[in-house]
């Protein structure tokens, strides 16, 4: 800087109060950035920054500079100096004394002394040599130079090493370089070496893998030693990547490589340089060993050398060193091509990539290598000994496979994508190594397979874990290339389909007798109580739907491959076990004709109504075992089983859209098998070919349940309202109300029974199904109310004036069930209760018309069943009009029924009568026998004819005999 006349100098205060504030600067220049001009205080911050980043201290390079200065005022501009004159230049206007400490002297002397003999050991006289040689002896010698000798003697010793180094100098370079000297080649070991120390000044001392903010400034300053030192552009890039890529080494810093490869490039995309340079940088040599043999390199050849093996060593096992790091991965790849495939030295590169071929080539071999011996050097290390599977309980085989799987995910997330920048099928090269290195450890244990034990099926998981990410590994290249390795198959796929078809059925097997037995006791333990406040339903369904559960969940959990048989082998054994269970809870309903009250037909007498003395039959005798049932089935456990049905309705939906969504989870691999047919491309059509047929499994199976689970809420449904008006209100209702009168029995006294009902089922019932529930209840009170009217008995007839009161008994009830809006709708509540009110209106007839509507009926009896009907009944058929005429309070109904059906009067039919000698008229007990709950019969077309015959042949005599007399 001094012989190039760059402006330093400052006042000495200022100088030592910067330097005093310079570290406190130096830690904050991050955070504080000042736009400075050139001037000399800026200078003279500059230089400071060099002499802190190289650690020279204040003393020293005042004492230094006052030296150079010294030296420096008795030279014209623009001579040439040297490093050897710096250096006796320094060693004659420095003493002992100029130090603060003989140790700081002493290595400073002799940093001179071998300075001078590095620079002017090339020296080919002997005498020369040697006396050279001696001089710098007594230099070193401390007591000689430094205690014996008088400052005239150690000029003179001086001199003599002057004119050595001034001979040197003024001899004419090599290269006919500009501004060359004989240094340039003869000492340029040690100029490279001074340039490196003096451009690693840029790194932060205080922080080594940051560069400072001044670098730009002082790069320029370190420029003007490129003609002392013998530096060329091209040796400053090279020299200044080599820096930078040492520290980078030491810091792991990427953006240190980011400068680094930046500084290659330079070098390589530089502007060719003349003959004469290239031949001074080639004259650079350097040598190193390789086989035993020494090769000799030039300068640059040598640095790219060192680069590109230090990349090549992290690059071979680049699994351990790069993990997680794609960044960093990617700068170090590409360095390593970069300095490698400039450079290339054939004793080198043939034995590491396998031959010398273009530079592609040499490429493509380079990755491939780093790929295998990876990869090789991976798989050491997950490999487990047969002494650490003894201490774990994890199969080896699992273990490795998981760890495989690790190496793949780094593979596509971070090896893959950097390295198919320069070679495309770097990621089938590693699919197909690490499958046939798994597979040859896998074969002997496939063969040993027999059953589905844990240890099988978690090794065929994980298996089948890794042979996906090896086939999406593999895949993830058939995008980017047409080679023709990538359209056929990736590799031979392991045989996992084929052996865990047949043991997956039979666990299945195993699972639908465990499944059934666990039902069927949970069935035998149900007391048909809620499982809680908020779980209406009952413990054993909640317990079948977690057996199922588990058992779809262990299912899913083999991650083994399936096909549409497993599926639909599953769905079978859930069909099975519930199907079974809503057996168990229909087979314990008892028929709900059982409960009917049966009583035949009687007429209406005046003399015997409304007291009679005799008792009436007024229900079929029940055998013990459905009394026993019906006892059982109390309305609180029917609700409970109602419930249960709903519940059902909604987990068989929750079950089934987990099951659809575990199947279609399940990659397609997994589904079919993985064959040598397949390719990846292949892979994912098949799954939605089955589409339908999984649809049709859906319905054949659990549609099958949701319907039978509907079915049975109808059925017991029906049952429950039915029950609690014909059996457990039978004696209020069916056997009380309106019995010997309607004024005396009016509804009003059986309302609380009812809203006691109601308020009973409405707590237990489940909100979804209390609607329906109530309208079964709503439908059998009015059902119940039909039977009043039409098979009361002989201790019911009804008058106009009961008619009334039976129809205000009736609005009384639907406003009941309708409750304010809060119960069932008024619309339907109404819609029901038609049927009824037509029965009440067909007493509101004159009897003529009644009668005549039943001579009209009997003419057009037909056997279509389809007519429009209230509980299988309809208001013309004849059996109705009969039972309304029957319980008509009237004398001409009365005289019509004995004359013309022979039917007894109430005050005949007794405890002992029964159906068969009750009436006279065979049609009529035909008739009676037929309707033991006031329903037709369904039998055959053939009685339907004979009972149309019969009732013509009676109409044809009403019509020509008078029966008004």
């Amino acid at each position: 800087m001094m012989f190039s006349r760059v402006e330093i100098y400052s006042a000495e205060a200022k100088k030592r109060e910067k330097s005093a504030r310079f570290l406190g600067v130096l830690k904050n220049r991050r955070e504080k950035r000042h736009v400075e001009h050139e001037s000399p205080d800026r200078n003279l911050k500059i230089h400071e920054t060099i002499r802190m980043q190289m650690q020279i201290s204040e003393a020293t390079d005042t004492l230094i500079r006052r030296r150079l200065t010294q030296f420096t005022s008795g030279k014209p501009c623009g001579e040439d100096v040297d490093v050897p004159q710096l250096s006796l230049a320094l060693l004659t206007g420095i003493l002992r004394t100029d130090f603060p400490s003989e140790k700081s002297y002493i290595h400073w002397k002799n940093r001179q002394a071998n300075i001078l003999e590095e620079l002017l050991s090339s020296d080919h006289n002997k005498n020369r040599k040697q006396m050279i040689g001696a001089s710098l002896a007594k230099i070193r010698n401390p007591e000689e130079w430094d205690l014996k000798m008088s400052p005239s003697e150690r000029s003179d010793f001086l001199l003599v090493i002057r004119q050595v180094a001034l001979a040197f100098s003024s001899m004419p370079g090599r290269f006919g370089i500009e501004g060359e000297t004989y240094y340039w080649t003869t000492g340029y070991h040690l100029n490279i070496r001074l340039y490196e120390k003096i451009l690693c000044s840029i790194f932060d001392i205080l922080e080594e893998s940051q560069i400072i903010e001044e670098a730009e400034e002082v790069l320029e300053l370190i420029k003007l030693t490129w003609s002392m030192l013998g530096i060329t552009q091209k040796l400053h890039h090279a020299l200044f990547a080599w820096v930078l890529f040492q520290q980078f080494v030491a810091a792991e810093d990427m953006a240190l490589l980011d400068y680094a490869l930046r500084e290659v490039e330079k070098v390589l995309s530089g502007e060719v340089c003349d003959d004469r340079e290239v031949a001074y940088t080639n004259s650079l040599t350097c040598s190193t060993f390789s086989n035993g043999h020494e090769i000799r390199l030039s300068l640059l050849q040598s640095i790219f050398l060192s680069i590109s093996s230090w990349c090549d060593s992290k690059l071979q096992d680049y699994h351990l060193h790069f993990s997680q790091k794609k960044l960093f991965f990617e700068r170090v790849v590409a360095m390593g091509l970069s300095a490698g495939n400039e450079v290339f030295v054939p004793q080198i590169n043939t034995e590491q990539f396998g031959g010398v071929g273009t530079s592609s080539e040499l490429v493509t071999g380079k990755i491939r290598v780093y790929v295998e011996k990876s990869l090789d050097a991976a798989c050491r290390r997950v490999t487990y000994s047969p002494s650490e599977y003894i201490k774990d309980t994890i199969h080896p085989l699992v273990t490795l496979a998981n760890e495989l799987n690790l190496i793949v995910e780094e593979d596509l997330s971070i090896f893959s994508p950097v390295l198919s920048q320069w070679y495309h099928e770097c990621a089938m090269i590693s699919a197909k190594k690490l499958h046939q290195f798994y597979g040859e450890r896998l074969k002997p244990f496939l063969r040993d397979v027999t059953s589905l034990t844990v240890d099988v099926r978690k090794v065929l998981s994980a298996t089948v874990a890794l042979e996906a990410h090896l086939i999406k590994l593999h895949a993830s290249v058939c995008k980017e290339t047409e080679s023709p390795s990538a359209n056929g198959p990736a590799f031979d796929y392991f045989p996992i389909a084929e052996i865990s078809r047949p043991i997956i059925l039979d666990w299945i097997v195993a699972q639908h007798e465990r499944i059934l037995e666990w039902t069927a006791r949970a069935f035998e333990l149900e007391d048909w109580e809620p499982l809680s406040l908020q779980q209406k339903q009952a413990a054993s369904a909640v317990e079948v739907f977690r057996i199922i559960e588990e058992t779809v969940d262990q299912f899913f959990e083999f991650s083994l491959p399936m096909d549409i048989t497993h599926l639909q082998a599953l769905l079978s054994i859930i069909f099975h076990s519930l199907d079974a269970y809503l057996s168990k809870m229909s087979f314990q309903l008892v028929e709900k004709k059982s409960f009917y009250p049966s009583t035949p037909l009687t007429r209406y007498k005046e003399t015997a109504f409304p007291i009679v003395k005799k008792k009436v039959v007024e229900h079929l005798v029940l055998d013990d075992e459905v009394h026993r049932q019906l006892d059982i089935l109390a309305t609180s456990k029917l609700c409970i089983r109602l419930n249960t049905y709903r519940y059902i309705q909604k987990q068989i939906t929750v079950l089934e859209d987990g099951i659809r969504k575990s199947w279609e989870a399940i990659t397609p691999c997994r589904i079919y098998g993985c064959s040598a047919d397949m390719t990846p491309g292949t892979l994912g059509t098949s799954v939605d070919l089955n589409d339908e047929s999984v649809t049709e499994l859906f319905v054949a199976t659990l549609d099958c349940i949701r319907d039978s689970a509907c079915h049975a809420i109808k059925r017991t449904c029906d049952f429950l309202g039915a029950k609690i008006v014909f059996w457990d209100m039978r004696d209020s209702f069916l056997f009380n109300l309106y019995h010997g009168g309607v004024e005396g029995n009016r509804l009003d006294g059986l309302l609380p029974q009812f809203d006691s009902a109601l308020n009973n089922v409405c707590r237990l019932i489940d909100e979804t199904i209390r609607d329906l529930v109530v309208s079964s209840i709503y439908k059998a009170s009015l059902e119940g109310f039909v039977w009043l009217l039409l098979d009361g008995g002989p201790s019911r007839a009804f008058s106009d004036t009961d008619i009334s009161m039976i129809e205000e008994d009736l609005s009384v009830l639907e406003d009941l069930f309708v409750a304010n809006g809060e119960g069932l709708p008024r619309s339907l509540v109404e819609e029901e209760s038609k049927f009824v009110h037509q029965i009440l209106s067909l007493f509101s007839l004159q009897t003529q018309s009644v009668i005549q509507m039943l001579m009209e009926s009997s003419e057009h009896i037909s056997v279509d069943t389809t007519s429009p009907r209230y509980a299988q009944r309809y208001l013309g058929d004849a059996q109705t009009l009969i039972r309304v005429l029957c319980h008509k309070k009237d004398r001409e109904a009365s005289k019509f029924l004995k004359r013309h059906y022979q039917l007894p009067p109430s005050s005949d039919y007794g405890e002992t009568s029964s159906e068969d000698s009750s009436f006279h008229s065979p049609l009529l007990a035909d008739i009676v026998k037929r309707s033991a709950s006031f329903r037709w019969s369904d039998k055959s077309q053939s009685s339907f004819k004979f009972m149309k015959k019969k009732f013509q042949e009676t109409t044809w005599d009403i019509k020509h005999v008078s029966w008004s007399k």
